[in-house]
């Protein structure tokens, strides 16, 4: 069995995820997880987690779901792990972040976490003061200057841009420094669940620095 995330735009209505189910069913699917990512306007955007016998029939999945009404499928990646659960993963990725030790070790494990399982293009835990990058993953960033004035530009929104800026850039402060914690990914906007994760892993973050500066100085 092959193992997929479909991220899909439906109808907020009684019975479209349903027949959604049933169209993944006809193509011999199996629907083994739901989240909700973001929901206003009379509709919602869900990721399934959905096995499939063998991949060839990834086409077909996506052309049976863009025959219910309303439904349309915004991306499709597969996943290694067949098991995949956000809530767990965010959990998994707290208590490594606890484990690292270090400020260095642990924002390096935050970015490569958030690539790898967010599907962003680039992670960059930023010193605004310095307007230097002090750990980064993936590929495609903004320059670290450009970054640091589109986020000073934005600070008036508060200390996370939760519901705010273009969706290809999300970011939250580490309350209590001048770090903060930014992603971006291109084609796919970031949805309103992704960006309250990031926000939390943020304040975890947060929360672990000031018991290791005075013994490990922040890179």
């Amino acid at each position: 069995m092959e193992t997929y995330i479909v991220r899909l735009w439906l109808a907020d209505r009684p019975g479209a995820l349903g027949q959604v189910a049933s169209r993944i069913g006809g193509v011999h699917g199996d629907v083994v997880g739901i989240e909700i990512l973001e929901r206003g306007g009379d509709r919602v955007v869900d990721e399934l987690v959905v096995s499939l016998p063998e991949p060839d029939l990834v086409d077909l999945l996506v052309a049976e779901i863009g025959q219910v009404d309303g439904v349309a499928v915004e991306s499709v990646r597969r996943l290694d792990d067949e098991r995949h659960d956000p809530g767990v993963w965010a959990l998994d990725l707290g208590a490594d972040l606890v484990a690292a030790g270090a400020p260095g070790p642990m924002f390096q494990r935050l970015a490569d976490e958030v690539t790898r399982c967010m599907a962003t293009d680039w992670v960059t835990v930023l010193d605004l003061r310095r307007a230097t990058a002090v750990v980064s993953a993936g590929d495609g960033s903004p320059s670290s200057a450009w970054l640091a004035a589109y986020i000073e530009g934005s600070r008036h929104l508060g200390p996370t841009a939760v519901d705010h800026g273009p969706q290809d850039i999300a970011w939250s402060l580490l309350d209590g420094s001048d770090l903060v914690l930014a992603v971006g990914r291109k084609g796919h906007p970031i949805r309103w669940r992704e960006r309250r994760q990031l926000a939390g892993l943020a304040r975890i973050a947060a929360g672990l620095v000031p018991l290791w500066s005075s013994v490990v100085p922040v890179p």
